[in-house]
């Protein structure tokens, strides 16, 4: 139908999204609640606001309301890089000789070079707001804990971030980024906690897990005045914001007219993924329309592939609320992959609902096959990828190849969630041939499973 699509499709100012979408008001069997670990009851507003801000607390628990308003200095921050171009991947549907059409939405133009300032800069407004001194959070790759020192700058708060040992040691240069912007980095797990040192103990030279830092972040966070946890994923209040991706995604797609088959992105806890699908998943869910909607995870930490869908601790030190969603076990350390950012033991409830119920579909890929299609694509497209995008670009890939056998004309939309210039190591490896495509045993997740917690 729509002739002459510019390569990138730009929304102007006054198009960039003015409220949130909350896709679980359209969701017919909603998540299910957050419990208390010592109770087995569902969580109330009061018992999660030592941990974390009020108003992020209503937005946690709130089902029922369709939008919220973005406040004003949130928008305005959204200015300085949004709205951010969904981009035809020409060069890339050159190479495969594919009718398929791709687009993809690139969140990569901001310093912190992801999605993730989409709810940073929320979450470190309403801890402004809230008067408060400073946060902690985890980060896994670094994205999320570069963005948030940003957010932190710009709010004048302090910023505490544990970042996970393996990424710590391969991304040197992400951890001084969040330094640059006054933010304190500690590879965890460490021992300057009670839960690090615990976990240490345990499994002694262990390289970490977003669980393990998850663990950390909390005890600093409920022990500090004056202090709360942020987290750059898995919660509904980062679904939530992270829907301007889809939002923004889905207008510049009706400015021409196009309406995509299937819409892939990649995921670890589901930030992106439920941001960029949110809309189109709203209109599915309404009947009034279908889309093929594919979630990518990494072999070594196949939650929704392999894992079960329970109840589950959030974190390895088992100090947070139970989350029923595809799990691996809490205590499930992946191998060293370098797409650290997709190291989660679990996925966001938003989404497991969605895909318990059939929904949306997941595959999960090798690593080395990963890298070979961020570097086809930085190759043809020009922009290097970064690893847990990647994942993305990898069945984008796939799924246009397969359009070349049966000459279907589809039309492919995928999320590039940042770029990789702080991922050389990984790159490294790949092109040195030292990457290992490490896939867990049916045996090792039976056993992690075996201690899921007995509620529900």
């Amino acid at each position: 139908m729509a002739q002459n699509i510019p390569y990138k499709i730009y929304l102007n100012e006054n198009e960039l999204p003015k409220q949130w979408y909350n896709l679980r008001a359209d969701m017919k069997n909603k998540p299910a609640p957050l419990l208390n670990p010592g109770t087995g009851k569902p969580m109330k507003a009061e018992e999660l606001e030592p941990v974390f801000c009020s108003e992020l607390v209503k937005q946690e628990l709130d089902n029922e309301t369709r939008f919220f308003d973005i406040p004003e200095e949130i928008y305005n921050f959204y200015k300085m890089y949004r709205p951010s171009p969904l981009v035809r991947a020409y060069f890339l549907e050159k190479k495969l000789g594919t009718p398929a059409k791709i687009y993809y939405k690139f969140e990569g133009n901001n310093t912190s070079g992801s999605h993730k300032l989409n709810s940073a800069i929320a979450q470190a407004y309403y801890a402004k707001k809230q008067g408060l001194k400073g946060v902690t959070t985890e980060t896994g790759a670094g994205q999320w804990g570069t963005a948030l020192s940003m957010a932190c700058s710009f709010f004048g708060l302090d910023c505490k971030v544990f970042m996970v040992k393996v990424s710590y040691e391969q991304k040197p240069f992400r951890r001084e980024v969040m330094r640059t912007y006054g933010a304190s980095v500690t590879p965890s797990p460490s021992t300057e906690t009670e839960v690090g040192r615990k976990i240490l103990e345990a499994h002694p030279g262990t390289t970490g897990s977003l669980g393990c830092a998850i663990s950390e972040a909390v005890e600093v966070a409920v022990k500090s005045e004056g202090y709360r946890y942020v987290l750059g994923s898995v919660l509904n209040q980062v679904l939530l914001h992270q829907s301007v991706i889809g939002l923004e995604t889905k207008a510049a797609l009706d400015k021409y007219g196009i309406k995509p088959d299937m819409i892939i992105g990649c995921a670890g806890g589901g930030s992106n993924l439920g941001g960029l699908i949110a809309p189109f998943m709203g209109e599915k869910l309404r009947g009034e329309a279908d889309y093929r909607i594919i979630a990518v995870e990494p072999a070594s930490c196949p939650s929704f592939t392999r894992g079960v869908y329970a109840y589950d601790f959030c974190d390895t030190g088992m100090v947070c609320p139970l989350a029923k969603m595809y799990t691996l076990g809490s205590d499930f350390i992946p191998s060293a992959n370098h797409a650290g950012g997709l190291r989660y033991h679990g996925m966001s409830s938003i989404l497991s609902q969605l895909y318990d119920d059939k929904l949306m579909e997941a595959v999960s890929v090798k690593q080395t096959d990963v890298f070979e299609a961020a570097e086809l694509f930085a190759r043809v497209e020009g922009i290097l990828p970064a690893p847990e995008s990647s994942h993305a670009i990898r069945v984008a890939i796939d799924e246009a190849l397969k359009c070349k056998e049966t000459g279907e004309e589809k039309t492919i939309v995928f999320g590039l969630t940042g770029t990789g210039y702080f991922d050389m190591v990984a790159y490294e490896k790949f092109h040195d041939k030292e990457m290992s495509d490490y896939i867990p045993t049916d045996d090792e997740l039976a056993a992690f499973r075996a201690r899921l917690p007995k509620i529900g």
